[in-house]
Order: structure tokens, then sequence, then C-alpha cells
């Protein structure tokens, strides 16, 4: 026996499809002028934050066609469709964070001691570019961050270019001022030590959904006690809570319900109650129940209490 309630159509990162593709052309842009600007400078910085930029594009263009993918109809063979397809772009960028990172670090050491001439004005100017395109990026995904995981996934990374740009900024008027060009390198630095934290925790939650971890904000055992309240019910087992993808958590639970209830035929009015309960404390989107009476319980084997 089943009982489900549903918030709508889609996925969360549908409705944010047309900013994303705002913000993949101006992450292109930029990429374009800030290479320019890194060959004409020799600013590593610049450089770093241009490789961040193509990151950024490939990022933003996973997260398109994950959102694209993801609202192709249902069949019998993926009966959930592919919005998990979502969560895989979600941890393809989080890798591709961490592998850039990683490469400005490298670079950045090689430099150390031996800093190059760098053109500070030509530095400075396209640095400004870059943050100004990366303000409005930040602009047009803030509201839908908290929705999905794609979404979050392009917000952080936009983010991570903003406060790179602001770095690469700041050694370019050190440089223009004191002539010190190692805070070019410094600069660099920065860019990678700024992302790494943020790419951590996108593919760790990313992580947690393809593992099936119990959603973040439902907590098992309260849901336990609230079924387990419904007038009826005497047990609950085999609980299960996992996310399909972002916004879309679901649940699955045995209920053991007293055979007065179930003889008196109050099968129907249990699982409005546990559909409702459910939905109004917990905002599960898809819930399935087994109703068990308590003479069934003898054939059951309990895989998760």
């Amino acid at each position: 026996m089943g009982h489900g309630h549903d918030h709508g159509a889609g996925t969360a990162a549908a409705g944010r499809r047309g900013r994303l593709v705002v913000v993949l052309v101006l992450t292109v842009t930029v990429l374009a002028a800030e290479v320019v600007g890194a060959l004409l400078s020799g600013s590593l910085a610049l450089l770093a934050d241009a490789g961040h930029m193509a990151t950024d594009a490939l990022g933003i263009g996973l997260a398109l066609g994950a959102v694209t993918l993801a609202q192709r109809p249902t069949s019998s063979r993926r009966t959930f469709g592919l919005q998990r397809v979502e969560i895989l772009a979600a941890v393809a960028n989080g890798l591709l964070l961490l592998g850039v990172s990683g490469y400005v670090v490298v670079e950045a050491v090689r430099r150390i001691g031996d800093p190059p001439e760098i053109d500070s004005g030509l530095m400075l100017g396209f640095a400004a570019v870059g943050l100004a395109a990366n303000l409005v990026g930040l602009l047009l995904l803030r509201a839908g961050r908290r929705e999905s995981l794609n979404v979050r996934g392009a917000y952080l990374e936009v983010l991570g270019d903003a406060l790179g740009s602001l770095a690469v900024i700041a050694a370019a008027v050190v440089i223009a001022t004191t002539g010190w060009t190692a805070a070019d390198t410094v600069a660099s630095l920065l860019v990678g030590a700024l992302v790494l934290p943020r790419a951590w925790t996108l593919l760790r939650e990313a992580l947690d959904v393809l593992l099936e971890a119990t959603p973040r904000g439902v907590d098992l055992d309260r849901v336990r006690d609230h079924i387990r309240s419904i007038d009826g019910v005497v047990d609950v087992h085999d609980l299960h809570a996992w996310t399909i993808t972002s916004g879309s958590p679901v649940l699955s639970a045995h209920v053991v319900v007293s055979d007065e209830a179930l003889e008196a035929g109050h099968g129907g009015r249990v699982l409005d109650a546990l559909g409702t309960c459910l939905g109004a404390h917990f905002d599960v989107g898809h819930c399935t129940f087994q109703l068990e009476a308590v003479s069934h319980a003898a054939h059951e084997t309990r895989v998760h209490d």
C-alpha cells in the first residue's frame, strides 16, 4: 500500500535554466578576455583565474545539460527519469574544482623565488572586468542556490571566481605601487586556497545523495516517533529516507497497524494520516508505506529498525 504527495513536476534547477545560460555566456566571454590579459601582462594570477573560469564554463555547461536531461519523462526502465544526472554533474563540478585548485597551487609554488615581469595595469584592468561579470552572475544565481545542488555548484564556482578576481586586483595594486611582483604568486595561491573548501563541500553533499544518505533536515528518530503517534499504528520498521535529486526527498517504511484498525477498514485513514503528517512536518515529497497487521510481524525480515 502506498501514499504520496507531489510538490510539482520538474527539478529544482529547471526554473533557473535561463539564468544559467546567461551566466555561461558571461563566463566564456570573461574567460577569453582573461586569457588574453594573462598573455599580455604575464600574470599567473590572472591566468589562474582564467583557468578557474574555464572550469566554471565546463561545470555550468554540465549543469545545463543535466537540467535538460532531468526533465525527460519517466519510463518503466527509469521510474524516476534522469533526475539523478543533476547530482552526477555536481560531482563532476566538484572534481573539476579540486583539479584546477591543485594546478594553480603547483604553478604558484614553481614561481616562488623567480617571479617574472608583470604589467600591473593590464592585470588590473582585466581582473576588474572579470569581477564585474562575476558579480552579475552571483546576482542571477543567488536565489536558486538553496534549491538545487547544480545551481549551488554554479554559484560557488562564480563566487570563487569573484574572490579570485579580488585577489588579482589586490595583487595588481600592490605590484603597481610597490613593484613587488611576488604578489602575483601570492594571489595565485589564494585563488587555489579559496576554491578548495567550497569544492569539497559540494562534492561531499553530492556524494551523500549518491550514497542515499538520509537527507539533511530529516531526523529519522523524529519521523519514527511521528509515525508511532498516529492512531492505530503500533510500530514502524524498515524506515528509509533518501534523495533522488535536489529538492526531491523520498521515504519508505513498513508500518505495523493494529488488527482491530485493519479489520474495521481504517487502513485508508491511517495512510492519509501518515502522508499528511510526513508532508507537513518533514516536507518529504514522496512517501511509500506498507501497512502490516500485528499478526503479520512474524513473517517480516527486518533490515532496518
